[in-house]
């Protein structure tokens, strides 16, 4: 059997364990709802994004009260939300004064039409002559592709959580493979929580990186989750029916754990040089990805070693003790039967006996 080097009892914690996911998801639902609401991206509700170019250090507060100024002096959008994000122009050259991008998002089913961006755009040249700010790029998106977009994207998550279960279910069966598979879904379910509350704590909003870091945490927790079912499997066949459920879970998580630890200590470490990067030059379509991909990383080694092994261990146990419940009341019943039928045939006996005495 391959060398143990730590002895934690994981089983014996399990409710510690599963009372810290519990605390950070409750304390992380308040918040949500009392103080930092879901922010959802237009790719999602529909809406138009409009970013301009710009150089020089203009206060941002003022570049966003120049705008919402003039979206007053408009009556299709002076009732509009708009939100406001800011960049690095990676694509501007040394000589270009231009480093600077500023986006407006709108929310909503109404277009801003080429009369409004124009406006805007006179706007914020009249108040910074000189930071030169030009529009780049304009995208309108329909309310009703991106709900689609979004149906979509939650279809095939559910997929590849169904396809997860059977290939468990499939692959340990002889350690009781469909529930395996069941533990396995509902620690990944743990994963993409905490990456749902990190967008809001964040304040990041949900769009296609979202998608993106569900989906790769699926597969990084599932790896994780498939290495530590494989050593329980070998390790019943060698420990034999004789070892509890628990020391085998404890056993082989034990021996899992340096390796669980270092894929994905190497696998933050890369991405986060990426989000230091991103950070440096504020590029924020990658922060929104490598951050909550780094604290995905971090539940999902955490759910593979706490979560779904030890409720693994627990619904075995349900399942022994429900058996064992099941079988004491089987005999017990066929003690009964066998009891009521005896006294039945003494009585039979004694009845012959009373007959043949009476005959004589």
């Amino acid at each position: 059997m391959m060398r143990q080097k730590f002895h934690i009892d994981f089983v014996k914690n399990s409710k510690i364990f599963f009372c810290i996911s519990l605390g950070i998801m409750l304390v992380c639902l308040v918040l949500n709802l009392v103080l930092l609401p879901t922010i959802v991206d237009i790719q999602f509700t529909g809406g138009t994004i409009i970013k301009y170019n710009f150089g020089g250090e203009p206060a941002h507060t003022e570049i966003e009260k120049t705008v919402k100024d003039t979206l007053k002096g408009i009556d299709a959008l002076k009732n509009e939300k708009v939100d406001f994000s800011y960049s690095e122009n990676l694509a501007a050259n040394s000589n270009d004064d231009t480093k600077h991008i500023i986006s407006l998002q709108f929310t909503g089913n109404k277009a801003v039409s080429i009369e409004h961006k124009q406006a805007i755009t006179d706007a914020l040249q009249k108040a910074y002559p000189d930071n030169s700010f030009a529009e780049e790029s304009s995208t309108a998106v329909d309310a009703s592709k991106g709900a689609n977009f979004f149906l979509k994207c939650i279809i095939a998550v559910i997929i590849a959580a169904v396809l997860m279960i059977l290939y468990v279910a499939v692959r340990f069966r002889k350690i009781g493979g469909l529930s395996a598979g069941l533990m396995a879904v509902v620690a990944l379910v743990h994963d993409l929580i905490i990456v749902y509350f990190c967008f809001v704590i964040f304040r990041m909003p949900l769009n296609d990186n979202f998608i993106a870091v569900i989906l790769m945490i699926l597969g990084y927790s599932l790896n994780d989750t498939i290495v530590i079912y494989d050593r329980i499997r070998e390790n019943r066949r060698k420990s034999g029916p004789k070892t509890t459920t628990a020391e085998l879970v404890n056993s082989s998580l034990n021996q899992c754990l340096t390796r669980t630890i270092c894929t994905s200590v190497t696998t933050i470490i890369a991405i986060g040089s990426v989000l230091v990067v991103s950070l440096i030059y504020g590029i924020s379509s990658i922060i929104s990805f490598a951050l909550p991909m780094m604290i995905g990383l971090i539940s999902g080694s955490y759910s593979s070693l706490c979560i779904a092994p030890t409720l693994w261990v627990i619904w075995k146990n349900h399942q022994a003790k429900k058996k064992a419940e099941k079988k004491k009341n089987g005999s017990s019943n066929k003690t009964k039967k066998d009891k009521k039928t005896k006294k039945e045939n003494n009585k039979d006996l004694t009845k012959k006996d009373e007959d043949t005495s009476s005959e004589e």
